[in-house]
Parts: structure tokens; sequence; C-alpha cells
């Protein structure tokens, strides 16, 4: 069995280290007893609080301990009662009691509470700790001059606290010190926390954040002393699977009495079991480096002149400190090095075969990341034996995939800190900036931590589960770049769109984004899609969809040109903030334009090249939702609408297909010829690469190029998506069209039919858990990246998520209460949910003077009417034939949702003459399902509800024109809209129907 049948590295999961869940127990409060000369001698000016702390920020760490320092026995027993005492120091040096009995009372009355002495070594000193019983004390400390001894007994009191969760349940990596010399231990250990903390700060640069940074730097490998050989013996036989080395002295106590042998005997039990774990014997005898040799160990002569010089280097060339150093195992001479992961990565194709099979066989890779906290990559090489492999090219393979695949699995569900030096193409969603990442910016990170938390990358056959890779430019950006051209009042008070485009357009960026755009450049190949990420912009509570720009940019050209239309792209999208359609729908809100601030996320474009061209294979929108379920589905069933090509086509109402993931078979557009023909997607969206220089305007789709689906029938991708109808035979099949007789249909049957792949069970499955992690219904964004030929890997792209509706108020129709006698509107098809009081205006399309041809001039009508109510802060029901919010304006009313803002509910009707299909999958359609707007769709001549039009005329109109008219009731109406049943009705003026609400 070889390497990839063992170890599946496309599913193999790297378990995250829990470094939040590492030195939970901390020395907090430290009691120091000792006269007020040893207190001044201690840190030479008194103050040992700011002496302790400045050590701290010195080596990057955090929670300083607070030293309470007390002068007298008396003093030290009240303190003890007053405070939570976590260590107490005694240093032997007060004289109210004697400090032997003072160290026996705390321990009697506080057993909990570690207990060490720190003292100078005079003769005097070391005869009185032969002559006294010494159980209650913990350990006893040497002090030498160096003030650095105080770090090493807290560090070292806080290591065997923590020790056997966080080297047991976590991984953390333990260095066992022997040495029964206060002397000596008391002089090591200062020296071995320093190099322990410098190798931390090294390692904590794979921290992706700078809360992560910080959290990895409780991964260092702890120290625990022993002084007795049992005590060795414990530690190791507890331990051994995570020891990273060993020091020992030579002799010392073994069974109670002073063994010469006592190291000696301990390595050889260590050798027989590990023979490559690093073990450093030392002694003052220098004769004893015979047995070091025969062991083939590393020896130390404690009256070395260069004593704590050789013990650093022990660290750092065999416990793995510092860089990865490969050697040429003849000469000894280093060849290369790399300081971090990535610098390891970049190196393995480059190491000779004989250097590789040396740091191999010494398990020097999975050393070197076990030393910094790499612990569950450093697992999956231990694990590893050279017989799994055929060679060392295989060998190289392993290495090198094994550290491609934990960086790209590492980085999943964090936001990492954008740096320019370190910026890498494993990085997943980055912050560029300290601000907020707004709407768009949020979602995309919560479903990175989907992705992760449940495991969602490889879970179903055949389908990678991602997020584009993406830079989130955070809003205090906008602010500069507001500030610094002056810009905030000019464009509050400015009218026209163009001008302040324009304006926007000619302003520069602050000048240091320059070097991160072209380091994202580097790594960004694929086009971009520059969005919008505004505040409040797909909040929980009124999201902007669809009301600032997006700019999908080809990133083709010379590094000067991608520059500038990536940074014209940014300004485009600041500058939608302040378009008149955005002003009002902030007024409509009630929200203020000087409370807006807009990030801005970079994406890379989820898709494939076919020639000039770039496209996803498939775009969707996919809600939790369905409130328009056909027979057979269910509301919670959810919904999906799909289309070929970029998905701005389906948010900007073009024609989609609509699939329900519970039954993907079941299309409605496909289950009839003319349907087939006449109800699918004939063109779609695509980035045209050799677009060097976009040509910016207002519109944001104006630099997208509209394909025909019938001219593009030689890509790979299209083939996959469409069915033919052969017009000579009268059918369809999925051949490809040979002779150019067939009509190509959107079908997608390769997916949703054939399910060659899983997407729509996986979609199902993923709108499940994120609203279960929302707590509301949502709508997700996603593409298939999926180049129609297999050679690339199938990729689910989630680009956005957002909720969709507010469920509190869930009523019950009683459906007999019905009636065109109280009901001047009953839709049976309706979305929304609760009821809509104190309504009394309503305006409608003029079903005798409706010509589709002149659209455009209705929606003047209607955002002219809109402005007013919205001035007003009040609401009204809206009546007109065909599809509300399409872009085509030969399907219904192409209003965007400021035209409308102010409607609470929307009714689409048909005509006689006039009869669409009722509209899903847009942007207008967030809108309108996040702010409880109601939309009722009827069909009277397919006996699908009615409108009592007649009633509506014999109403005085508040005001009319050639296309629309306005009715303004004495009384209100009520809207009732039974989600469940999917039924509404709007009573008439006065009137109530019977409904039950809150079941």
């Amino acid at each position: 069995m070889g390497y990839r049948e063992k170890f599946d590295l496309e599913h193999y999961f790297f378990q995250d280290t829990s470094f939040d869940h590492l030195m939970k127990r901390r020395i907090q409060h430290v009691l120091l007893i000792c006269s007020y000369y040893d207190a001044f001698i201690l840190e030479e000016d008194g103050r040992i609080n700011e002496s302790i702390f400045q050590e701290y920020v010195s080596l990057n760490l955090r929670y300083p301990p607070a030293f309470i320092q007390v002068h007298s026995g008396k003093h030290a027993l009240e303190m003890l009662e007053q405070e939570r005492i976590d260590l107490v120091i005694n240093m032997l040096s007060i004289n109210d009691i004697d400090p032997f009995l003072l160290n026996h009372l705390i321990r009697q009355k506080y057993p909990q509470v570690p207990i060490v002495i720190l003292t100078p070594f005079s003769k005097e000193i070391s005869q009185r700790l032969m002559t006294q019983e010494l159980s209650s004390v913990d350990q006893i400390f040497c002090w030498l001059g160096n003030p650095n001894i105080l770090l090493a007994i807290i560090k070292l009191i806080e290591d065997k606290m923590n020790a056997h969760h966080d080297i047991r349940q976590i991984g953390v990596q333990a260095i066992i010190l022997i040495e029964d010399s206060v002397r000596y231990y008391s002089s090591y250990l200062p020296t071995m926390y320093r190099i322990l903390f410098e190798q931390s700060q090294l390692f904590m640069t794979e921290g992706l954040n700078e809360h992560q940074r910080m959290l990895r730097m409780r991964g260092r490998p702890k120290i625990l002393l022993a002084t007795s050989f049992e005590q060795a013996i414990s530690y190791y036989e507890i331990y051994k699977s995570n020891i990273l080395g060993i020091i020992s002295d030579v002799s010392f106590k073994s069974g109670g009495t002073k063994d010469p042998m006592a190291g000696v005997k301990f390595c050889q039990i260590v050798r027989s079991q590990d023979p490559q774990l690093p073990i450093l014997l030392q002694s003052s005898d220098l004769s004893n480096k015979r047995y070091a040799d025969q062991l083939g160990v590393q020896f130390l002569y404690k009256y070395s002149k260069t004593l704590h010089q050789e013990l650093i280097q022990f660290f750092r060339q065999y416990l793995s400190f510092g860089d990865f150093i490969v050697i040429d195992p003849v000469t000894g001479e280093e060849i290369m090095r790399a300081s971090d992961l990535a610098s390891l990565q970049e190196i393995i194709y480059k190491i000779p075969h004989n250097s590789l099979k040396y740091s191999i066989e010494r398990n020097h890779f999975s050393r070197w990341l076990r030393a910094r906290a790499l612990f569950s990559l450093a697992d999956l090489f231990r694990r590893a034996k050279t017989q799994d492999f055929k060679n060392l090219d295989e060998v190289r393979e392993f290495l090198y995939d094994s550290i491609a695949r934990y960086r790209a699995q590492r980085s999943r569900g964090i936001i990492a800190t954008f740096d320019r030096e370190t910026y890498n193409p494993y990085l997943i969603v980055s912050r560029l900036g300290k601000g907020n990442l707004g709407g768009k910016g949020r979602g995309i990170a919560f479903l990175d931590h989907i992705i992760k938390k449940y495991n969602l990358t490889n879970s179903y056959p055949g389908l990678e589960v991602s997020i584009p890779r993406t830079v989130v430019l955070t809003t205090d950006y906008f602010v500069r770049f507001m500030e610094e051209n002056e810009l905030f009042q000019w464009s509050a008070q400015e009218k026209n769109d163009e001008v302040i485009f324009q304006k926007f357009l000619s302003c520069p960026l602050p000048v240091e984004l320059k070097d991160d755009f072209l380091k994202i450049l580097d790594v960004f190949q694929k086009p971009l899609a520059i969005r919008s990420s505004s505040l409040l912009e797909d909040s929980y509570y009124q999201p902007f969809a669809g009301i600032y720009s997006t700019y999908l940019i080809p990133n083709t050209g010379t590094f000067e040109q991608r520059l500038y239309n990536l940074e014209q792209a940014i300004k485009a999208v600041y500058a939608s903030v302040y378009y008149q359609g955005s002003k009002s729908y902030i007024r409509a809100t009630s929200n203020v334009i000087d409370e807006e601030k807009m990030a801005i996320v970079i994406q890379e474009v989820s898709g494939s090249q076919w020639k000039q061209y770039f496209f996803p294979y498939l775009s969707g929108v996919a809600r939790s939702l369905n409130f328009y379920p056909l027979e057979g589905e269910r509301s919670d069933d959810g919904i999906l609408n799909v289309a070929l090509g970029l998905g701005k086509y389906i948010v900007d109402g073009g024609l989609s297909l609509r699939i329900s993931p519970v039954h993907p078979e079941k299309a409605i557009q496909l289950s009839t010829k003319e349907l087939m023909l006449r109800e699918t997607q004939k063109e779609f969206l695509v980035i045209d690469l050799s677009n060097y220089y976009v040509n910016f305007s207002v519109d944001d789709s104006a630099q997208l190029t509209r394909l025909k689906v019938r001219d593009m029938l030689d890509s790979p991708m299209v083939r996959k998506a469409v069915t033919t109808y052969s017009v000579q035979d009268d059918m369809f099949s999925e051949m490809p069209i040979s002779s150019g007789i067939g009509i190509p249909v959107v079908s997608f049957n390769y997916i949703f039919k054939y399910h060659k792949i899983p997407l729509s069970g996986a979609i199902y499955d993923i709108l499940k858990k994120c609203e279960f992690e929302m707590g509301k219904p949502v709508e997700i964004e996603f593409s298939l990246q999926f180049d129609g030929t297999h050679h690339d890997s199938i990729i689910l792209h989630l680009l956005q998520i957002r909720p969709i509706v507010d469920n509190k108020e869930l009523v019950q129709i009683e459906i007999n209460e019905i009636t065109p006698t109280c009901c001047m509107i009953f839709s049976p098809s309706a979305l929304g949910n609760g009821v809509y009081e104190n309504i009394r205006d309503l305006i409608y399309i003029k079903p005798n003077s409706f010509d589709p041809s002149k659209t455009q001039e209705m929606v003047a009508s209607i955002d002219k009417m809109n402005q007013i109510f919205v001035q007003r802060k009040r609401n009204y029901i809206l009546i007109g034939p065909g599809r509300w919010g399409t872009s085509d304006p030969w399907l219904g009313i192409p209003v965007k949702w400021p035209h409308v803002s102010a409607a609470k509910v929307i009714v689409e009707t048909s005509l006689e003459k006039y009869q669409i299909d009722p509209s899903q999958g847009t942007h207008f359609f967030q809108n309108l399902t996040s702010f409880r707007v109601g939309y009722l769709t009827i069909n009277p001549y397919q006996k699908k509800g009615w409108i009592d039009y007649d009633f509506l005329d014999r109403c005085e109109a508040r005001y009319e024109n050639e296309f629309i008219r306005h009715v303004q009731f004495n009384e209100p109406v009520e809207v009732v809209i039974d989600a469940r049943q999917s039924t509404g009705v709007v009573t008439k003026p006065g009137l109530k129907i019977l409904y039950r609400s809150g079941i």
C-alpha cells in the first residue's frame, strides 16, 4: 500500500490546535515575602511590578502577574486572607517569624498554593536548608543576581500546573530538565525560558492574524524540572510521545541516595525506546563525556566558559529551534535553510537526495514542526514511514502536498491580517485595514467559518466547496479617501450621479495602498469582482442588496493596466454610496447618509476561460425557504435559481432555471416544450479578457459582455449546460448541435437530471446548516467552477449569504372568509408573512392603457410618486402587470428598488394578452423579503386570484396620468399573508377577515 492509499491528502483533515484552551491556569498574583533590602536588591530600584511587566513586554508575553510585597510574616498571613494568591515566594529574610515555620503555616491553611524559596546561597543558608524539614516547599531557587529568575519561576510553576492537559490533550511538546543542583537549574532556567520565548515569537508568525499569533505563543514547549531519577522516569513515561528533548545531569538521586550514574541509566532507558530523541548530558566531571559518546548524545561541561552559549546551540541545532537547516550529511555544512512553513515548502524540491534522506531518518521535519507548535502536520509526518513510499521523489511529493494542504486548510474560517510581505495564495479571506468588514465581508467570512466548522471542503463526492480568494479593504480606507479628497459634504449635496462618478474616479486613493494592491495582483490571477460591502449592507434587519455597485474586471494586461482597473473599480464602488437611488434608499430605511461607511470586497471571480471569455459554468441564488412551492415541494425544501454564466444575469432579473434542491429533476421551465423554448436562457454574461482597460461607467454592468448561448456552443462548458431541440425531429436530446438546425436549451440536465455533480444535495445541506447557524432563513449566492471536461477540479464557490425574511408573525387565514364582498385582492401565490396594517394608499397601472413598449415611462411616474411617499414616511400598495424589477422591459416594469421603496405590498398580475410567469431570483426580491414587503401574484385568466378593478376605478383618484392611478381610502385596508398556505388578501377599506395568529 503506497502513501496515496494510506494518506488520502485530498480528504485528510488536519485537526485544529486549540491554542485558546492552552495555559488555562495562570499565576496572576504573587506574594513576595522578603526584607526591604532584598526587595531593593532584587530589582535595584524598588519596582518589581514594573520590572516584571517590562520583561513580559520585551518577550511579547501577555498577562503579567501582579507582585504583592510583604516584609513580615504577620503581613503575609493577612494578605493571604485578603487576596487570592497564586504563588508564594519566600526569600527567608523576614525576622518577626521563622520563615520555615511561615511556609508550614501557609501550606497547612492554603494547601493548593505553590510555595518556593528564593535566596542567595551563602554557607549559612545552605546549612539551614540541610537541617530544615522542607515538605511544605515546592521548589528552591538560588538568587544569582539575574532578575529573570522571577519570570523563570513563574513559568516553571505554570508549566507544571498546565502540563497534563496541554501535553496529553493538545500535543504541546515538553523538555525535561533533570538537575538536582539548585545552583545550576537556577542558572539554566532563565536562559532556557528566554530561548523558548524567542522561539515562540518566531513561530507566532505562522498565525494569520494578531489574535491567532498571540494565542500561538501558548503552544510553546513546556519545561518539566525533575530532581530525582524517579521523577524523571515518571515524566518520561507519561509524556514520552510529546518529548522534544532531554537535558540531564549525570549524577543525581535515585532511590533516595546520590547515584553517580543515574543520568547514564536514564539515557539508556530512553535510547532503547527512542534512538532519535535529542539528549544533552551535562556534568561537572569532564571524564563523563565518554558516556555521552557511547550513547550517541550531546555533552555539556558545567565549568565551560561558554556554558550558556552551548546550551543555546543545543536548542537550535538539536531541538530544531530557529530556522530549518538543510545540511550535507558528509561534510556537515549548511546547504540551505527555511525560516517558516512557507519557505520550507518552497525548498522541498531543491533539497539534495542525500540530505533529504538524512533529515527524514532523523525526524528533522516533524521535530522542527513540533518545536513551532505545528502539531497536526508534525503528527502526519511522524506517522509516515519510509516503507510507505516507493522512492524519495514520492517523499518530496508527500511533504510538499501535505504542507500545501495544511496551509490551505489552516486558513479556513480565519480572517487573516493582510501583510504584503507574507501574503500568499493559501489565504482565503484577508483583512486589509483596521476598520469594519461591512455586510458582504462579514457574510463571506461567516461562510468560510461554516465550511471549516462542518468540514465541508470535501464532503460531497467529486465536488469541492470553497470561498473564492478574498481581500476585504476595510471601512477606514473609505473614510480616509473621503476626508483626504474633501468629498463628504460635496457628495451629500451633489445630485447628479454622473458628476459624482467622474469626481470620485479623478481622486487618488491613499498612497500606501498601491504596494498592497500590487501584491494582491501578484497572487490574484483570475478576473476580479470588486463588490460593495457597506456597514448596512446584508445586515440582519436592513439589507441593501443590489443598491450599491459591483464591478467585474478582467485583471489582464500589464501590471499598470491591472492596477488602474482595480483602483478605478474601487473608487466607482465608493461613488455608488452617493447616487440618488442610494440616498433615496437610505432615507426610506430611516438611516442617515453620514452613518454609511463602505468596505470593499476584492474577490477572484469563480469560473474558467474559453477563448477570450471568462465565466462560471453555473451561477445561482439559493434560499432555504420557498414561498412558491410546486406540487410535491415544501416551502422548507428551499429553492434555487440557476443560470449559465455570471450571476449578475440572475440578480438583474434575467431568465433563470428554477430548481428545487430536493426535487432537482422537476424544473417547471423544462416541463413542456413550449416552456423550454420560451422560458429558458438565451444569452448569458461573461468577462471579456481582451478588455485590458475597462471603460467604467455609472452602470456597473456596462463592462460585461452579453453572449448568445447559440454562438458559444463550441465551449465545453456551454455544451454541458444545454439540451438540444431538433426542429426536424421535434424532440430533445443531450447530443450537441452539429448541423445548426437544433435549438440549444439551457437545462443543466448534466447536473440535475443525471446527477453527474452532487450540486443540489450539497446546496440543500449547506442551506440547512447556514439556516441553523444564523437562526433564520437564509439566501446564498453561489457559482460552480467546471470547465466541462473534468480537467480541473469542480468547485462550488459560496459567494454571499444574507437572511431573507423576518418570520416573527405567522398567521393562518380562514379561507371561507375570502369573498369579493370583503376583499378587493386575493392571491393564492403570495410571498410574505403576517399582517400589514394602516395602509390607505394604492397605486396601480391602468390595465386598459398598459403598453409594454412604454414601461420606462411608467418607471419615471412610479418613481416620482414613490419619492413623495418616502418624504411623507407613508406606505402604499402597488399593482402592475408582468414582472416587477426585471431588467427586460418587455417582461414587466423595470423598476429598481429605490423607485418603489415605500411600497409595503406589491402585486404582480396578468392581463388577458400579457401573461408572464412569476419572477424570482433578484436583488429586488431580496429587499422585498428583508423589509417584509408583501408580494402577491395573480392570474385571473388561469383562475389564480382576482383584483376588483371595478371597485378601484370607482374610487376617487388623488393623482392620475396616462399610465398610473393613485387612490387614497378614507379608512385603512388590511393585508394578511399566510406564509404556509402562500395565500394573501387585501380587504376593502374598513373591513377585516378572520385569521389566527401566532401559530
